[in-house]
């Protein structure tokens, strides 16, 4: 099992440093410029400041940027530290949410990965842009503008059938979510559908989860205020997921979200009115909404965390490698994010 964390404030990176110092395997930086910083620009430094750690996004957004620009952003990362750099992509739910947009649909986020994997191979690729294409390459390869001697593994973020399947279909790894994404053995089920679709192998592919950690105290309730404040936002941020979705194909929610969903909308519909997109994202995995604490119940942290005491939480994970679970990653609150690295790497890595 690997472990990673997350990095998303330019002046803080030094959380990265430490992660790496305690065993730590990879780090991601969210992309989403209305609530963090630039995830280039904290990549560069992370880069700059650690030896081993391996380092990606986690995950840059089409909306955002040209393919091209994507793949030259890793691959400029990568003459920094060579060999260490992946790249994770993602449809950009918060991201795109926040500026009151829509995710990348399927297939088009299936053609950004494309062009993206292409470039990082050194190939040359079409690429449309306003309905005109051409056939781009990276260009002066050899002046060290950037590495793409080093290989940059490409992670499809995924918790639908559909991107899972991409996953298998183009990418070297799935990164998926617990339990929006449905069970490991689910979600590998869609990416062998979709390497069987090409006809390829998954020869060293690996499966990675952004999951909830909580750590309990001896004694203490999943009750506690601490519990709620510390695990609530990353709680709520699975909620938002499932509300938009829900808003955008009626979809009935899951069974599990189900005691708390119609007070939850109620709530909603009484309190953002037109700046919803930006009110329920902008909480985002960096503190808990005070407004939304009360939907924080024992049962909603049992089934969004890895929650419980450390001997517990590495049973599951013991679980989930079985399963064909290789990775997992948290996002810590900034308040939290020292202690929580440090308690999990002495209480749960130590003990895997």
């Amino acid at each position: 099992m690997e472990f990673g964390l997350s990095c998303n404030k330019i002046d803080e990176v030094g959380v990265a440093v430490h992660a790496e110092n305690l065993g730590y395997d990879f780090c991601w930086m969210t992309d989403s410029p209305m609530i963090r910083s630039n995830v280039w620009a904290v990549m560069a430094l992370v880069a700059q400041q650690t030896q081993r750690l391996r380092i990606g996004t986690g995950v840059a957004v089409p909306g955002l940027r040209l393919a091209p620009v994507a793949a030259n952003g890793i691959a400029t990362i990568n003459r920094l530290a060579p060999g260490r750099c992946f790249i994770g992509l993602g449809t950009g739910n918060t991201a795109m949410r926040m500026l009151g947009h829509p995710p990348a649909k399927v297939a088009e986020f299936k053609e950004y990965i494309r062009v993206v994997g292409a470039l990082l191979r050194g190939e040359e690729v079409d690429f449309t842009l306003d309905g005109v294409t051409h056939p781009i390459t990276f260009a002066n390869t050899d002046f060290g503008y950037i590495n793409l001697e080093d290989r940059i593994p490409i992670h499809v973020g995924g918790v639908g059938p559909r991107a899972q399947a991409l996953a298998g279909e183009l990418g070297d790894g799935l990164i998926t979510g617990l339990p929006r994404g449905g069970t490991i053995s689910q979600s590998l089920a869609n990416v062998r559908r979709g390497a069987e679709r090409v006809g390829r192998s998954l020869d060293d592919f690996k499966v990675y989860a952004l999951v909830n950690l909580l750590l309990l105290e001896p004694g203490e309730t999943l009750e506690s205020e601490r519990v709620i404040r510390e695990v609530g936002s990353g709680i709520m941020v699975n909620v938002h997921y499932l509300v938009e979705r829900w808003k955008e194909t009626s979809e009935d929610p899951p069974d599990y979200v189900r005691p708390i969903w119609n007070d939850y909308i109620r709530f909603l519909e009484e309190r953002d009115g037109a700046r919803q997109h930006q009110e329920m994202h902008k909480s985002h995995y960096s503190y808990l909404d005070p407004e939304e604490a009360r939907f924080i119940t024992p049962e909603i942290i049992q089934t969004f965390s890895l929650a419980g005491q450390p001997e517990e939480i590495v049973e599951r994970l013991k679980a989930l490698e079985r399963e064909g679970l290789d990775g997992v990653n948290f996002i810590p609150t900034i308040e939290q994010q020292y202690r929580l690295i440090e308690d999990f790497a002495r209480k749960v890595i130590a003990k895997m």
